[in-house]
């Protein structure tokens, strides 16, 4: 177990490929899911005992020290309304990654083995596996074993919360008008779909929301062909989204002289700066860390406002 965990440290500080490396792992139903191991800072084995946060939910374990300082610890399982988790009984372990600028501890119940997969090779969830909605995407082991990848922005939504309003106290920021204006979502999170739309939603203006890259790609065309390009003010993007992420789509888009003019923003948990690195690469006009709704609508009134 130790040699994974040395693993893990060392291939989360290797550089972005346009394929996601993920640590698999068992949950208390004992079916395998997956993580992006670029969001995993470090892998630890779980205290028997935690710090307990009153009136926190109940899938919240408690504190744990990382390096220093105080890091919430939720129990994947419970979160996810499966079997809790007992580390005072059995061994387990706690996933300790970044999203969202924040870190945060997941108890999980063993880690199995480190995958590479291409993001056309991870699929959107079909059949019965589309009524979990903490399911956002499969992908398959070696030995055709269905590795099941969490909407982990749901997850942290509804354990910890996510404002999803704008500043009361800065009303300024709705100030200058983009009212009127559409901007094409792309994100395989319900979740952060529906936080970013009701953000735009403040700013009056429309969203037209998609789950996939290849959807937005084929509605784009479809816009090129009936030369409305210019209905479209601007695109914000997820980066993980399966048969195609964020970067693949960018590249893509920037490829198509009839689409290159568009603003594309890369909205993603990822905020390691590697990512910017990346997304300069491919072309993207702005990078954002989810989720500030401050920042995205400066963000948004910016771009908008060049047109």
């Amino acid at each position: 177990m130790s040699s994974i965990i040395d693993e893990v440290s060392q291939r989360a500080n290797l550089a972005l490929s346009n394929q996601m490396e993920m640590l698999t792992f068992y949950l208390s139903d004992d079916q395998l899911y997956g993580i992006n191991v670029f969001k995993i800072i470090e892998m630890v084995e779980s205290p028997r005992t935690f710090s307990r946060v009153p009136m926190s939910h109940p899938s919240i374990m408690g504190v744990i020290d990382f390096r220093g300082k105080p890091i919430t610890v939720i129990d994947l399982s419970m979160a996810i309304e499966l079997e809790p988790i007992n580390p005072e009984q059995d061994i387990s372990y706690i996933i300790i990654c970044e999203y969202n600028t924040m870190i945060h501890g997941f108890l999980v119940k063993r880690p199995e083995q480190l995958l590479t997969r291409g993001w056309d090779e991870i699929k959107r969830p079909t059949g019965l596996l589309t009524l979990s909605s903490s399911l956002v995407a499969i992908a398959y082991g070696p030995d055709g074993e269905a590795i099941q990848l969490l909407d982990i922005e749901k997850v942290l939504a509804e354990v910890l919360g996510m404002e999803h309003k704008v500043s009361a106290d800065n009303p300024e920021l709705l100030a200058q008008s983009v009212a009127g204006s559409t901007v094409l979502v792309v994100d395989d999170s319900r979740t952060a779909r529906s936080l970013i739309c009701m953000v735009l939603d403040q700013m009056g203006i429309t969203a037209v929301a998609l789950d996939s890259a290849p959807k937005a790609l084929s509605y784009l065309g479809k816009l090129v062909e009936t030369d409305d390009v210019a209905s479209i003010g601007m695109v914000i993007s997820d980066v993980e989204m399966p048969d195609m992420d964020g970067f693949t789509f960018t590249r893509k888009l920037k490829a198509d002289p009839a689409l290159a003019g568009l603003h594309v923003m890369l909205h993603t948990s990822m905020s390691n700066p590697s990512n910017k690195q990346k997304a300069d690469q491919v072309g993207a006009n702005d990078f954002l860390s989810k989720f500030s709704p401050d920042e995205l609508v400066r963000r948004v009134t910016a771009a908008l406002s060049k047109e």
